[in-house]
């Protein structure tokens, strides 16, 4: 079904990823700000980063595990349990893609459990799969697994990853896996309206960018949020 969404429409999809390796406070201080001024939904920050003053309206997330997802449980259920003791409110958990790949789905499971069980809803599970590194019926299982597991949405990458980032093949393949039980987060190499707007339309409930400029020039100038020159989605 069509419909039309306006930049301030748009913006409410928007994780805003602060995720360099040499990111400074300073700089992050400014990022947090022009997140505000657009109106995106949240903000992703370094957990060495944490606790930060997010200005109302703005969740806060962080990652876990990132980029690799090469980490044991256990630290990555410490990582967890100290950024929502931060004051995150979100957590996005890298799986190891390797269990993926050699379909131990079972431990991709009990990873997911464990962080789950660590940070109790209302706190937010997203979980990356990296899907371009998996094959179709890898990201199946997987994506079939984390919903199973108790996460709240599915997230296609990184953004680090060198076999790329979101897809509407991926973001499609997610949506149809999980049929709405968890929400689909499409990140990695969104960088204009026209995209994003392809991947709502494939199934993505949230979306995570680098640059949220990049993202809503198509609309004109940002800088505030705005309903102008809506684009219809459909």
């Amino acid at each position: 079904m069509s419909h039309i969404l306006g930049s301030a429409d748009l913006a409410k999809f928007i994780d805003y990823q602060f995720m360099r390796a040499e990111l400074t406070r300073s700089e992050l201080e400014r990022l947090v700000e022009e997140a505000a001024r657009t109106g995106v939904y949240g903000v992703i920050v370094p957990p060495n980063m944490l606790p930060i003053t997010a200005p109302e309206g703005i969740v806060v997330a962080s990652a876990v595990g990132f980029p690799s997802g090469n980490h044991r449980t256990e630290i990555k259920v410490a990582e967890a349990r100290q950024a929502v003791a931060d004051g995150a409110r979100e957590i996005d958990l890298v799986i190891d893609v390797g269990l993926a790949k050699e379909r131990r789905f079972d431990e991709v499971r009990e990873e997911v459990e464990a962080v789950r069980a660590a940070v109790p809803r209302p706190v937010v599970l997203k979980v990356v799969v990296e899907s371009a590194a998996l094959s179709d019926h890898e990201l199946v299982e997987s994506c079939r697994t984390i919903a199973d597991a108790g996460a709240d949405f599915i997230t296609t990458s990184t953004g680090m990853h060198p076999a790329g980032g979101a897809t509407v093949y991926a973001v499609r393949a997610i949506a149809d896996t999980v049929g709405g039980r968890v929400g689909v987060k499409a990140a990695g190499g969104i960088r204009s309206v026209a995209q994003a707007l392809e991947l709502i339309e494939a199934g993505a409930t949230r979306i995570g960018v680098s640059s949220v400029e990049a993202v809503l020039d198509g609309f004109g100038p940002v800088g505030v949020a705005t309903e102008a020159e809506p684009l219809t989605v459909g």
